[in-house]
């Protein structure tokens, strides 16, 4: 029987599978106890070591070291664990991938580029990771995660997801509205002005269209409530709901099982997949009657994506799906 990735997608771009939370710690001692959590919970989300705003100036070889020393680490039992380095300008952009890559390249998930500008300072800085990469043997490329954050990267969003590498598309929310040198009120960064600004939605909408037009992840910015969890998951819900985006920052442990549950596809959604894809797959991907209604290969590739989230958020798919198509 052959395996829906085979099928559904040949000669494509697949979409990634990303978990639906990239939680964000800046000291050792938070990332220790991330990883923690994450041994606890399952990689239903991925841990950024922060050698951007976690880096004290003139300590920023010693951070990206550390940061490097916890990827390799044991407890990083999942090989989900990415790294954010300093953005272009900065001068010790470089010298993060050199001692990253060059330290922890084979279990570095992904590397987040912030504050771009343009689509060409994404592909410079890409070019020096393959560089990297090539001179210390690395067989495989490392995924890219890009910040939007600032006017000229939303006016490239599209150039920029279309970028070979780049997995996911961030919101930099906060940078964003500061970038507007007051035009936007600071209630914008919060909720519900997050949700209902007209330059805030632009954008959010914007990033959520260009990422999802080129197979990439769109990552919601993070909330600033820490402790009421119905208000994280409200969050969440409104970004997931509203403007399709299908992960979301973190930073803060409290936050990420609210947002991993609203990011869970629909129960009865997730049942229906699993019998889809299940007779689907008994007769070659065919076409094939669920309940009444026809289905072929273009809902098949929908509820196969929809399960693949679900599998990611930790949901329970049964013993059939987990057999077929996850073994």
């Amino acid at each position: 029987m052959k395996h829906p990735a085979e099928v559904l997608f040949a000669g494509e771009k697949p979409f990634p599978v990303l978990p639906a939370v990239d939680h964000y710690a800046g000291s050792e001692k938070l990332m220790r106890k991330a990883l923690q959590l994450q041994q606890e919970l399952g990689p239903i989300f991925d841990l950024t070591c922060d050698c951007e705003d976690g880096a004290h100036a003139g300590a920023e070889a010693e951070h990206a070291a550390m940061a490097a020393e916890i990827i390799l680490s044991a407890d990083n039992h999942f090989g989900r664990v990415g790294a954010r380095i300093h953005d272009i300008t900065h001068p010790h952009w470089r010298k993060d991938l050199e001692i990253l890559v060059g330290n922890a390249g084979r279990r570095l998930a992904f590397v987040t580029l912030p504050k771009v500008r343009t689509a060409a300072d994404v592909a410079a800085q890409i070019d020096a990771l393959r560089a990297v990469e090539q001179a210390h043997g690395l067989a495989t490329q490392i995924p890219v995660h890009v910040l939007i954050e600032t006017h000229g990267a939303l006016r490239e969003a599209w150039e920029i997801a279309a970028l070979e590498s780049v997995e996911s598309l961030d919101f930099g929310l906060m940078d964003f509205v500061s970038g507007h040198h007051g035009a936007i009120p600071g209630s914008a960064m919060t909720s519900p002005g997050q949700f209902t600004h007209p330059l805030i939605v632009r954008a959010k909408a914007e990033i959520a269209a260009a990422a999802l037009g080129n197979g990439v992840v769109p990552s919601h910015n993070v909330t600033t409530e820490l402790k009421d969890v119905a208000f994280i998951g409200s969050d969440a819900e409104r970004a997931r709901r509203e403007f399709g985006y299908l992960r979301m920052w973190s930073i803060h442990p409290n936050q990420i099982l609210p947002i991993v549950e609203a990011m869970r596809p629909d129960f009865s959604e997730v049942e229906a997949a699993v019998e889809i894809l299940v007779n689907a797959q008994d007769v070659g991907w065919g076409p094939t009657q669920h309940r009444g209604k026809l289905h072929d290969r273009a809902s098949y590739r929908y509820y196969w994506e929809l399960l693949s989230r679900a599998k990611a958020t930790g949901m329970a798919i049964g013993d059939e799906a987990e057999r077929r198509f996850f073994s």
